[in-house]
């Protein structure tokens, strides 16, 4: 009790400072990423409830058992949770604690660890084959209705299936003379951008728009500003998906299309045709080029026409730039002089062969590389300064 007779008022439990966490974090983000955030925090309590229902506050947590116990029983869960729904409550978990520490709450460090998530799947590009593109294509073509046209725009386009069913009436934009582009409003990434587009890809506008005048009222009303009819709901991305799904089966496709399938097609056909890794980037509406790695399919086709080129034209051969090293041949004896231009050798080496890299993980790793030799390298100036001391 205070000094007023009063009772002092009792901290939070570790429930309601995670749960009014979740309630701040719903103020900037999107409802379906703040579903992913409660959906991980409820299963950590329900684990801790459980197995240790003596923890009720955010000091009492540790790694060893809290964290790890919790990791463990994710795997174990019944059903089984996949590698990316064990990743994703790991993230969301890791972010929130992350926000609690800054926020000035008494965590332990390194509760979750990056060796704690699990591998994730690799899977191979889903580009169609350029016959199952072409017979899909056509079939959609000749079925000439609004489900088909829009999938022929996602297809020409590399939109997202729900950046369609949300194109604004006027998404069709006039940049100069000739020079058209779809304006795409804000999707998946809270971005907007605008996709350079050409006579076909009017054409196919120009005939939504036709098919679109011919729609029954009630379906109209429903979608005032829209440019296909009851756009932005269930059915209308169920009922695209099931059209693509037909229009494949009787085109004789090898495969089941899905329409994300239509996106990565578009983008190894872009690669195809000489645009570059950063437009491409920037086509598809993408913030990290990782990603727009994963959409390319290289096909035996391309590797082909890339070796018969390259033989028909050796006069634009490459050439590496030699690099410049320290000289080392003047102390190659093994003391700390030596040793320490080696190292500067090396780290040398190591920066030229980093900026050559695009994959900003690789980039990190190898930047925490050369910190480490930089303290070997500083190492042995303080043990070489020692001898010298020594010997004086």
């Amino acid at each position: 009790m205070t000094h007023s007779g009063r009772l002092r008022p009792c901290p939070a439990s570790l429930e309601e400072i995670l749960e009014d966490h979740v309630q701040i974090l719903a103020t900037t983000l999107q409802r379906y990423t703040v579903k992913n955030y409660r959906s991980a925090i409820h299963q950590f309590l329900f684990y801790l409830r459980a197995a240790f229902p003596q923890v009720h506050r955010l000091s009492q947590l540790h790694r060893d058992p809290h964290l790890l116990g919790w990791f463990r029983w994710l795997c174990e869960h019944d059903p089984p949770l996949c590698n990316t729904t064990r990743e994703k409550y790991l993230i969301c978990l890791r972010r929130v604690f992350h926000d609690l520490t800054v926020n000035g709450h008494s965590l332990p460090c390194n509760l979750i660890l990056p060796e704690d998530f699990p591998p994730l799947p690799q899977h191979l590009p889903r580009a169609l084959s350029p016959e199952d593109d072409q017979r899909l294509q056509q079939q959609l073509s000749r079925i000439d209705d609004l489900p088909s046209n829009a999938l022929l725009l996602i297809r020409v386009t590399g939109i997202r299936l729900g950046e369609c069913i949300r194109l604004p009436l006027d998404c069709l934009r006039s940049l100069g003379q000739d020079q058209w582009a779809l304006h795409v409003p804000l999707g998946k990434l809270r971005t907007e951008r605008l996709v350079p587009v050409n006579e076909n890809v009017r054409q196919i506008i120009n005939r939504i728009l036709v098919l679109r005048a011919q729609a029954p009222a009630y379906r109209l009303a429903k979608s005032t500003g829209f440019l296909l009819p009851r756009s932005g709901g269930f059915y209308a991305l169920q009922g695209l998906r099931t059209a693509l799904s037909r229009s494949a089966e009787r085109a004789g496709c090898s495969q089941h299309v899905s329409p994300h399938q239509l996106r990565h097609t578009f983008a190894s056909e872009m690669l195809r045709w000489g645009v570059s890794l950063p437009a491409l980037m920037q086509l598809l509406g993408h913030k990290d080029i990782r990603m727009t790695l994963r959409y390319l399919q290289i096909t035996q086709q391309d590797l082909q026409r890339e070796f018969h080129l390259a033989r028909q034209n050796p006069a634009h051969r490459h050439f590496l730039p030699e690099l410049t090293l320290p000289d080392i041949s003047s102390s190659p004896s093994s003391d700390p002089l030596g040793i320490r231009q080696a190292l500067a050798a090396t780290r040398h080496l190591l920066e030229m062969y980093r900026r050559k890299l695009i994959d900003e993980k690789t980039r990190r790793t190898l930047q925490r590389l050369d910190k480490r030799l930089l303290a070997v390298a500083l190492q042995l100036d303080r043990l070489g300064i020692a001898q010298k001391m020594r010997k004086d």
